[in-house]
């Protein structure tokens, strides 16, 4: 299959693309620039594999939780993709494409993002299982979900950080935490096919990003109203 899928959740964007057996991808650790870039990474990943717009079977993105800029952002370019090729769009979990490299192990995976002020956005499966799901926590209701586990896997782009704060705090827990991370494009590849072999709708006109929480503009929109 031909495909485009781009993962913006965090501010380290990932762009990959695919032609049957061969595929590119760019990874762009430049912080809040991807307005700045998304266009160009596409177009860059596209002629690498010989490929246009035109030619794509699917497109897919992270849908959150995550950077609202940045989930948006990947929303407006993939949609106009869409709209003009009528090409199908799918949406994953941001944090179940964090954990998806893991699933054939057979141990819980701890998916999370920072989601700053002492807070992640995490998840935790098992294989097809959702043992605790997508959420906005604080650091000690995750210490003890984490704490009912006799090992685990810690995944996604603040996995470190996550596994410093529980040998801190819980020094006993077992855990592994991979120094590297796999590309979460990867995933999005495997899971999107997965939705479209099951024969799952895309994406709608309508759908967008997945927030787990209010915008900083929408707090202090809220604190004005009161």
């Amino acid at each position: 299959m031909k495909a485009l899928v781009v993962d913006s959740a965090v501010t380290k964007l990932i762009i990959s693309a695919k032609n049957d057996d061969k595929s590119a991808s760019l990874v762009l650790d430049i912080g809040m620039k991807q307005s700045q870039t998304l266009l160009g990474a596409i177009d860059y990943v596209l002629e690498k594999l010989e490929l246009t717009a035109a030619d794509l079977d699917y497109l897919a993105l992270t849908s959150g939780p995550g950077s609202f800029t940045g989930l948006r952002l990947s929303y407006s370019a993939l949609k106009a993709i869409s709209l003009a090729f009528g090409t199908p769009i799918y949406g994953l979990s941001a944090l179940k494409c964090y954990s998806n490299a893991y699933i054939k192990f057979d141990l819980p995976v701890l998916s999370c993002i920072d989601a700053n002020k002492e807070r992640f956005y995490c998840g935790i499966y098992k294989a097809d299982e959702v043992l605790l799901a997508d959420g906005d926590y604080t650091t000690e209701e995750l210490l003890k979900q984490v704490a009912k586990y006799e090992n685990l896997i810690i995944s996604g782009p603040d996995a470190l950080k996550f596994s410093n704060i529980i040998k801190e705090k819980i020094p006993q827990q077992k855990f592994i935490c991979p120094e590297l991370q796999p590309l979460s494009t990867e995933s999005l590849f495997i899971l999107a096919e997965e939705k479209i072999n099951k024969g799952e709708k895309p994406l709608e006109d309508y759908d967008g990003p997945v927030y787990l929480r209010a915008s900083e503009a929408e707090i202090l929109h809220n604190q004005k109203a009161e």
